[in-house]
Order: C-alpha cells, then structure tokens, then sequence
C-alpha cells in the first residue's frame, strides 16, 4: 500500500508539498502547538490507523488476488472464469467460503501493514529531521526509499496473506493452493520447509511495487489537486477537493502499480521445489516475460479495476482514522502534563 498517511510534524519546518505522501499534507488540518505528539507516537498511530483501514478494505484484496491469480500462464479463452468483476466475484466468493471469506488474510494483512507502514514512516521521519525532503527530488527519493525497505520488511507477511487469501473450494480455486491453516501456521511451515530465505521469496517484485506506486502517487496528487480546483467544481477549502485530487491521482497509481502488483502476486504464490525454487517463474523479470508471452500484455492489468477502487478508499480511511487517533493522543499528552 502505498498511500499510508505521515507524521507532518516530525519534519523540521515542513512545507505543503514536500512531504510523503503529498495526500497527508494536504488533507490533515492545521496542528495547534499544543496538539503535537511525538514523532515516534505518531509513527505507531499512523501504522494503526492503516490496520483499521484495512479491516474494510481487505475483502477487495481477495477479491483483486483471485482475479490476478486467475488463468495464470494459459492462453485468454482456453480456462474457465470463476470470478467475472467485482459484484460477481463477490458474490461467488461469498458462496464458495462464506461471508468471512471476504476477509481471507485479513490477520497476514494487519501484520504486514503495521510491518510495513511502522517502518515507513520511521524512515522517512528520519529523512525529514535530516533535512532531505527539503532537497530537489529529496521527497520523491526519500519516499521510495522508506516505502521499499517497508515492503522488504513487511514481505513475508504479505507473501502469507497473498497465499491465504488465494485458498479456497477445489471449484473456484485459482491458482496454487497452499492449504495454510493459519498465519503463525503459513510461516511456520514456510521456514521449515524453504528456510528464511523463503519467508523473502518475491520481495522483488513488492518492492519495486511499493517503490514505482510512492513516486507515482507523488507525481500526480499535486496536479491533480490543482485541476480541480481551478475547475471550481468545489469550494476551495472543502476536503471534497482533496477527496477527488486523491482518486484521480489514484488512477495514474493503479496503471503504473498494478502490473507489478500482479507480478508480486504470482511470485508470491506459486509452488516451491525441494530447494524452495519458484516452480513456475524463475524470478521478477522471468515471470514479466511468460506472462506476456502466454497470456498476453494485458494480463499485467488483470484486477485493475479493483486496484484503484482500493487505492482511494484505503487512502481516505487511513488518513480519517490516523488524524481521530493523534487528536486523542494529544489530548492525554496534553492532560498528563
């Protein structure tokens, strides 16, 4: 997930524009002195609030990891299409494993995001105190630097939760199943079986995921923002103009992510020999290669749709709950002094 909000105030001197992602600084409200918490309260409440957005988010990542996973390495029109859009592939999920198997993955996905956002804002929180982002470029390469070591860390969870959330009913499975019965159980077995290497299988593909949406998402919000707001569709000042600077600048992050995306997901998942060596794709350029070779370009955009419908809504509610969390942190910071 690229579009996690960002503690503003652990920068010295920050300015609208300059800080990663530009989103947060836009739509957070002006901090009164008396209403800043540390940078290091802030970095675990930023990493919560992008839990609790992921609770009503998770259940378009099953069904976007379904969709990525679906005919994979097989000719368009030659294998069967259990899931067809959003509302029909809701529906057959829902039939197939119940209504909590739209939550699939869901612990794996609140592990990786506090995993990953922790570590991302941490980082960039140094970047900012060290006066990089106030550097030409510094707030691009500062925010794909801390994205990628996020998903380096957060990896394995994400590779856990890509596998859980593709298990399901021999009918409608697609793709390899890994019948993981939980996540301690998914890692357990893992490292038995692939050593700790393979808890990193595919960290390529997620890194360059998390790297090429950051700057993406960098490139385009600004823009964005001021489009509408010189087409004066809404008052200037009203958080509807960054509501919707957010999801158009959300499309240019959904087109460029996600083929990486679908790479990350078939890395992730595919079988393992003996020696833990993907069975299917040799790495992130060989499965780029066979992807568009057997199923053709536009298999890289397989789930696009539901990229961006997540995309914009994670955003929103990442930086809803994180601004509620830091207005209760201030408050007991400001009662217990």
């Amino acid at each position: 997930m690229v579009t996690s909000p960002v503690a503003t105030h652990g920068c010295r001197q920050p300015r609208p524009g300059h800080l990663w992602p530009v989103i947060q600084t836009q739509m957070a409200p002006a901090v009164d002195a008396g209403d800043v918490v540390s940078p290091a309260v802030d970095l675990v409440l930023g990493a919560s609030a992008c839990c609790l957005a992921c609770v009503f988010t998770n259940p378009l990542e099953v069904v976007k990891t379904r969709l990525q996973l679906q005919g994979e390495l097989q000719a368009p029109g030659t294998y069967p299409r259990p899931y067809r859009g959003f509302v029909s592939s809701v529906a057959a999920i829902a039939r197939a494993d119940g209504l909590w198997g739209l939550q699939k993955g869901l612990a794996a996905g609140l592990l990786y995001q506090g995993l990953m956002n922790g570590v991302r804002f941490y980082c960039y929180s140094l970047a900012c105190q060290a006066g990089l982002t106030q550097q030409p470029g510094g707030t691009v390469v500062a925010g794909a630097v801390a994205g990628a070591l996020g998903a380096f860390v957060g990896s394995p969870a994400y590779l856990v939760k890509t596998q859980l959330q593709a298990q399901t009913v021999a009918v409608m499975a697609v793709g390899h199943q890994h019948q993981h019965q939980s996540v301690l159980g998914a890692l357990e077995s893992i490292w038995r079986r692939q050593g700790l290497l393979g808890l990193w299988r595919g960290v390529g593909g997620a890194v360059l995921r998390v790297t090429v949406g950051s700057a993406a998402q960098l490139a385009t919000f600004a823009s964005a923002k001021a489009w509408v707001q010189e087409r004066q569709w809404l008052l200037e000042d009203s958080w509807l103009v960054t509501l919707a600077g957010g999801m158009i600048s959300s499309i240019a992050v959904a087109v460029v992510m996600t083929p990486f995306d679908v790479v990350s997901t078939r890395l992730y998942n595919q079988p393992v020999d003996r020696a833990g060596r993907g069975q299917l794709y040799g790495g992130l350029t060989d499965c780029l290669v066979k992807i568009c070779q057997q199923e053709g370009p536009l298999a890289l955009y397989k789930g696009l749709g539901l990229a961006y419908l997540r995309l914009g809504p994670h955003t929103i509610l990442s930086m809803f709950f994180w601004d509620e969390l830091r207005k209760l942190a201030a408050r007991a910071q400001h009662q217990g002094t």
